[in-house]
């Protein structure tokens, strides 16, 4: 066993890591998730036809997006959604490298990131930051990028506006509550690149597709989107 290998198990004997759904000690091997909760998620398969799915069908005719997918289907209150109510409201930002990893897996060895250039984080406004301590889409983004190997870039693109949660927003609602809300950035090293932005839960689309709205304008640059959820 290396050194590094040794000192997680001893850590996981002082302070066992649990899982984010059902809060079960992990084993070594595990994180996140442990293999039982993890074989449950509900997955969308939606990288197997990225192009055409239920995701990629929401920025139809709002933003030209090549590709788009989400790892489980996500409902309020079910088992899954617990992992991503642990990461955004329990202070385990973990979780989402963790999740983003574990769905990057799965989703590269269906070609899903080929062609892909940087990852983007959909980025949180000052205020909120502030109140969170971290952004969760950032972590999801850096788990992705480690799984897939890709840079992230955190500076493209900021959120000028600080909005209303979309939780009970109806769908006019939560295009009108983001309108506008982002602007670009730091965008030179995308140019004429093939840009994955990344967002913790895609409902109707709406925050990716003002976040993309915002980076549509950078020369040569291509749009994909992913999600760890999906709330139809």
């Amino acid at each position: 066993m290396t050194a590094d290998g040794l000192w997680s198990r001893l850590l996981d004997f002082v302070s066992p890591r649990r899982c984010a759904v059902c809060g079960g000690r992990l084993a070594p091997t595990e994180h996140g998730l442990c293999s039982a909760c993890l074989l449950r998620l509900p997955r969308t398969a939606t990288w197997l036809t990225p192009s055409d799915n239920e995701v990629a069908r929401l920025f139809w005719g709002r933003l030209p997006v090549c590709r788009a997918a989400a790892f489980f289907y996500f409902e309020r209150r079910s088992e899954a959604a617990r992992a991503i109510y642990e990461m955004k409201y329990h202070g385990r930002p973990d979780t989402g490298y963790d999740l983003g990893r574990l769905a990057a897996a799965e989703m590269d060895a269906a070609g899903f990131f080929s062609g892909i250039d940087v990852v983007v984080p959909v980025p949180l406004a000052r205020r909120r930051l502030r109140q969170r301590g971290y952004n969760q889409s950032e972590y999801i983004a850096r788990g992705v990028a480690s799984a897939a190997g890709l840079p992230v870039e955190t500076r493209a693109v900021r959120r000028t506006v600080f909005t209303q949660s979309q939780t009970r927003l109806s769908h006019r609602e939560r295009a009108d509550n983001v309108e506008g809300a982002f602007s670009p950035a730091d965008t030179n090293r995308l140019h004429g690149r093939h840009v994955l932005m990344v967002d913790d839960v895609v409902t109707t689309g709406a925050t990716l597709a003002a976040c993309g709205a915002a980076l549509a304008g950078v020369p040569g640059v291509r749009l994909s989107v992913m999600a760890l959820g999906f709330a139809k």
